[in-house]
């Protein structure tokens, strides 16, 4: 249990704007990957409109995020928006290869 506490403690250690630009590099990343499975036809129209809706929440989620705290995220917050791009990201992942 230590272990992971110590993991996720490192992770907040990112300094906020190297951790901004990361999530924002992350999201191009994820758009590339979905522009790219279209023009592949590895993903269908209707996977990739999923896929866009859920980038679209993430967005819309990280938004109020900064807005509640003004303009700054917590902690935990980093954590949460961290899984929720790991499970997109296999979500690409999983369409594009099905």
């Amino acid at each position: 249990m230590k272990r992971t506490t110590m993991i996720l403690t490192a992770a907040l250690l990112v300094a906020p704007a190297a951790f901004a630009a990361r999530v924002d590099r992350r999201q191009e990343n994820q758009q590339d990957r979905i522009a790219q499975g279209i023009n592949s036809g590895a993903l269908a129209a209707g996977e990739a409109a999923k896929l866009e809706k859920q980038e679209a929440k993430f967005q819309h989620e990280k938004r109020d995020m900064r807005e509640d705290n003004g303009g700054k995220l917590t902690p935990k917050e980093k954590v949460k928006l961290n899984n929720q791009q790991n499970r997109l990201s296999r979500e690409i992942y999983r369409k594009k290869h099905n």
